[in-house]
């Protein structure tokens, strides 16, 4: 593993408040040690955060059949990117998927992570809103000077882009400093946007539609405007995981690609319909309104192929930010498609 990504506790315990490491990931995750033979999987699952009402590629891979002999272990849901990818650094989880920018910064604090497979993303199909009330008399990013605007969470793909957005539109720093981001749940945006609480909203995928059908909203900007059509976040690894647990590594990431070219594949209803059994039978008391309005994965490499771009584009826009010096990290010291059976 590279230099700059080798673990120090002692970071870690700056960087997220916390003493000690969680249960290390490595070859304690399911209670197993390394196959002495070199072969199989060093661990028997995989523990990770899930989402209300959705379903990830790692849990559609474990229901295909992709991940056997490997399971996973939910230990509750997460709607942050960057809480998720935290988690696997802790060690609470073996691993976390967030915006790639968020990667990015969590790496630069010397997390000893890398990312090892595209989870979302961005194409015709499937893209995030930033929306207004229709009788708003925002028109333009300067008259968000002083609004609000609501998103999942603070440091991820919605404020990147909310800030994208803002600084082409010619706002100084100062002007973007006066634009504040306030965190509201997604299922209450809409909401939250209705009530005049906030002055925008990002919605995207059921959120979006559903508001959509009830009018009275339009899209100040979109994320596909801004940077056409890609891949988005990553799912991250521990240096330690992937040391330790090498064969398991490359099952979970041969899994996951080949469930979201299943799922890219595959015809829609299929892929709605198979949503819908997973979240039934994992019995967590959900609705399976939101997958009834899949549409594609998003995702622009195949099987979640990890572009250089991808990276480059958020390691140049934190520098332009002042956040990060230039020429501290190239993209592919970030990134790797090893373990990725479409790598070619």
């Amino acid at each position: 593993m590279k230099k700059h990504r080798k673990a120090r506790l002692f970071v870690l315990s700056l960087l997220l408040g916390t003493t000690t490491l969680a249960s290390a990931c490595g070859s304690t995750a399911g209670g197993a040690s390394a196959s002495p033979d070199g072969g199989g999987e060093e661990v028997t699952e995989l523990r990770y955060q899930g989402s209300v009402g959705a379903v990830t590629y790692p849990e559609l891979a474990e229901d295909l059949g992709y991940l056997a002999p490997l399971k996973l272990k939910f230990i509750g849901n997460t709607i942050s990117g960057p809480q998720d990818i935290q988690a696997a650094v802790t060690g609470d989880t073996d691993f976390g998927g967030a915006f790639n920018g968020a990667i990015v910064k969590l790496i630069a604090a010397k997390a000893p992570i890398q990312a090892v497979i595209s989870y979302y993303g961005v194409d015709d199909l499937t893209w995030t809103g930033y929306y207004v009330l229709d009788d708003s008399p925002i028109q333009s990013a300067r008259d968000l000077i002083g609004k609000k605007i609501a998103v999942n969470t603070l440091g991820a793909h919605h404020e990147f882009v909310i800030k994208e957005y803002l600084h082409r539109s010619g706002l100084t720093p100062e002007e973007i400093k006066q634009v504040t981001l306030v965190v509201v749940p997604p299922v209450t945006s809409e909401q939250t946007l209705r009530a005049e609480q906030i002055d925008a909203a990002a919605m995207g995928g059921l959120l979006r539609d559903k508001a959509l059908e009830r009018g009275g909203i339009r899209p100040l900007f979109t994320d596909r405007e801004l940077f056409g059509n890609f891949s988005a976040g990553s799912y991250v690894l521990t240096d330690k995981f992937i040391e330790g647990n090498p064969n398991a590594a490359r099952k979970f990431v041969e899994a996951t690609a080949k469930a979201i070219e299943w799922a890219r594949n595959a015809p829609r209803e299929e892929v709605v319909a198979r949503y819908e059994k997973i979240i039934r039978e994992r019995n967590r008391k959900e609705d399976t309104t939101a997958v009834q309005y899949w549409k594609s994965t998003g995702i622009s490499g195949e099987g979640g192929l990890i572009e250089d771009r991808e990276f480059q584009t958020w390691i140049d826009w934190l520098v332009n930010e002042g956040e990060l010096e230039s020429g501290t990290y190239r993209s592919e010291e970030l990134y790797t498609n090893e373990f990725n059976p479409y790598q070619k």
